[in-house]
């Protein structure tokens, strides 16, 4: 379905198509009940930035997980040129080295967003994250949402991102096209940013009026005082992961940050519990409300392909090779300086001392808590086999 009128090209239009498979039908119900039970919806704040690479089968391939700054893509696409390389030297393609090398050591010196290496462009890409809001607050986590991972560990899978390609082309269902039509339409209203971001918010509708909707993730919000929720933590892969955040934050991060009494420690620690043992959608500690939010995310799209950074968009680091000229030039790094003699080394602070320990703990309790799991499915499966349970009275 084209939402503009015929004879648009593709990245001005927005194909809906009925979705195959019953999986695909109940998201797309999912989403349509969603646009009634949170009808409101809001920009979450910064944006996130992916590096993606332009696709021979069209559209743009996501290479990595998003960064929140420009310079971090720039120079997590910098270690991507460096294995690039790497494969290229072992293979014995000189010739693809040197590009490769020549691609890296030019972002180790240049904020650039876009490059072409060996025919093929990079592109730092930008990427709007907004949350649904009802009557009872943000979005949670869908049934159909992805939620795998145990409890700890499911910030080691991959993300959903990496692999995903950035095509206008694709069909999406009802909701999600209406969706992606909304969310296209959005601007920062006057006096709620910078006249510099504003401008750019208005300018981006006009060079980029297409989109496409990334995969969604997965924040946590805090209910404030005032009944308002706002982002607690950045996005997350999953909501497991997401929950994972916000209990290591309750058992290393709240301590340190509030200097809490051991009985207010014990109290986080419990919510924390909590947290892991139901995989629930939120909780409620020392008067304050959390939940996991659900993170619609989209990539503007204009002629040239997806959006790149703005220039009012928040880029406070220089290039890595920049930074390392600026630290010399200000006397903060010595090349000379042995970096592993005692001489360098720097006795941590406190409050360092104090993370270290309290991040111990918890890796020590992540590992119990696996053997517990393991055990428990050890146990299951026992009996499941026929197996019979030792006990007192077993043999």
């Amino acid at each position: 379905m084209n939402a503009y009128g015929e004879g648009l090209p593709a990245y001005r239009t927005i194909r809906m198509t009925v979705q195959e498979g019953p999986i695909a039908a109940f998201a797309d119900e999912e989403a349509w009940r969603a646009r009634e039970r949170y009808p409101t919806i809001v920009g979450m704040g910064l944006p996130v930035f992916v590096a993606a690479t332009e696709s021979e089968r069209g559209g743009w391939e996501i290479l990595a997980p998003a960064g929140d700054t420009p310079q971090a893509v720039r120079d997590s696409l910098g270690s991507h040129f460096r294995r690039l390389a790497k494969g290229a030297e072992e293979a014995g393609r000189a010739g693809d080295r040197k590009k490769y090398r020549a691609a890296y050591e030019k972002l180790d010196w240049v904020a650039a967003d876009e490059l072409r290496v060996l025919g093929t462009r990079y592109r730092v890409v930008r990427v709007e994250q907004f949350i649904r809001l009802g009557p009872d607050g943000p979005e949670p986590p869908r049934p159909s949402d992805p939620d795998p991972g145990e409890v700890g560990e499911a910030h080691g899978l991959p993300s959903r991102l990496t692999g995903f390609v950035i095509d206008p082309y694709t069909g999406t269902g009802m909701a999600e096209g209406l969706l992606k039509f909304d969310l296209m339409q959005f601007v920062l209203k006057a006096g709620t940013a910078p006249p510099d971001v504003r401008g750019d918010s208005l300018r981006a509708v006009e060079t980029h009026p297409g989109g496409v909707l990334l995969p969604a993730e997965f924040a946590i919000a805090e209910c404030g005082k005032d009944g308002q929720w706002k982002p607690h933590s950045g996005a997350a892969p999953s909501p497991q992961a997401a929950r994972d955040r916000l209990a290591t934050h309750f058992r290393v991060m709240t301590p340190m940050q509030q200097r809490l009494s051991e009985a207010e420690v014990e109290e986080y620690a419990r919510a924390a519990d909590r947290l892991d043992e139901k995989r629930g959608p939120g909780v409620a500690v020392a008067g304050r409300r959390f939940r996991v939010a659900r993170v619609e995310q989209l990539v503007r799209i204009g002629p040239d392909g997806p959006e790149g950074p703005r220039p009012s968009d928040f880029d406070p680091d220089p290039p890595i090779e920049v930074h390392s000229k600026q630290l010399r030039e200000q006397g903060l790094l010595d090349d000379d300086e042995d970096e592993g003699g005692e001489d360098a080394a720097l006795e941590l602070e406190e409050d360092m001392k104090e993370m270290k320990r309290l991040m111990d703990k918890e890796e020590a309790r992540r590992a119990a808590w696996k053997r517990k799991k393991e055990a428990e499915k050890a146990a299951k499966r026992g009996v499941r086999r026929g197996a019979k349970p030792e006990g007192p009275g077993g043999l």
